[in-house]
């Protein structure tokens, strides 16, 4: 296959609602990766360590929610990443797909499953928040999203950094070249940033609803790295308690960025449970 790159695969697409940017690669069945909410992510800076793995066996699309990347801005009260996420599929014309979502995608993933169940066929996320902490989580913000709330104050080299080093469990995994991207991704459209500080306190991104999440019938793989300092790993126990044909995966010496810390992992675990659940 030839070399991937975000140029190259990058398009556009005009939802009912939204301007929405992709980035498409490979063929097969469709595999929609959803990034999370960190200031500079997209769904390319998030999962273009796979990307290549994965295009060799899906139609994998990577969109940028609205609000992130490429895709349109928005006011916090115009966000609803899961209607976002059923518009696209509905304007590229594909009936069903497999959806993975990481932190802030997962949420979005989550919901869509269970508002949209005919668009899913298979759930899976990585360091998703469950609606609501647990018992045995802190109420408050944890360290990494009190370091993404400074990030979106305050973006440069530095908060950038210390963001994407509470990220991951090893700090080696962050690269000079990933911080150069989300520092250019996050000054790239300053209106993104506007609107998420502005949206701030107003409540969670995503809302979910615990109640419906016994609704969600597809085969879920709920993953997550033991030593997540932006979400507690509990979140992921909770969600397999919750929905019922459900899996949970917990990665030792893994933070926030499973994709990223563990891509031999992540690829076959997503491939095997897309193929056999």
């Amino acid at each position: 296959m030839t070399a991937l790159t975000e140029q190259g695969t990058s398009k556009q697409i005009r939802t009912k609602s939204w301007d929405i940017h992709y980035n498409e690669a490979g063929e097969g069945y469709p595999l929609v990766l959803v990034h999370g909410g960190g200031p500079g992510a997209s769904g390319w800076s998030n999962y273009s360590p796979v990307i290549p793995y994965l295009a060799e066996r899906y139609r994998v699309l990577t969109p940028d929610l609205p609000g992130w990347g490429k895709s349109q801005a928005v006011s916090y009260e115009e966000r609803n990443n899961s209607a976002a996420l059923a518009e696209f599929l509905e304007a590229l014309g594909i009936e069903k797909a497999a959806f993975v979502g990481n932190s802030m995608g997962g949420a979005s993933c989550i919901r869509l499953s269970y508002e949209r169940p005919d668009l899913v066929s298979h759930l899976i996320t990585m360091g998703a928040f469950a609606g609501a902490p647990s018992i045995y989580e802190a109420a408050g913000p944890s360290e990494g999203l009190k370091a993404l709330v400074r990030a979106f104050v305050e973006p440069s080299d530095a908060t950038l950094r210390k963001l994407t080093q509470l990220m991951t469990y090893d700090s080696g995994n962050v690269t000079d070249e990933l911080i150069a991207e989300r520092v250019r991704n996050a000054l790239a459209t300053p209106k993104h940033l506007e609107n998420w500080v502005a949206g701030n306190g107003k409540g969670p991104v995503v809302a979910l609803d615990q109640s419906r999440f016994p609704e969600i019938s597809v085969p879920a793989l709920f993953m997550h790295g033991r030593d997540d300092r932006v979400v507690n790993f509990a979140a992921s126990l909770r969600l397999g308690q919750l929905v019922p044909n459900s899996r949970v995966h917990i990665v030792n010496r893994c933070g926030h960025w499973l994709q990223l810390e563990h891509t031999n992992e992540f690829n076959y675990i997503v491939d095997s449970f897309i193929q056999n659940a």
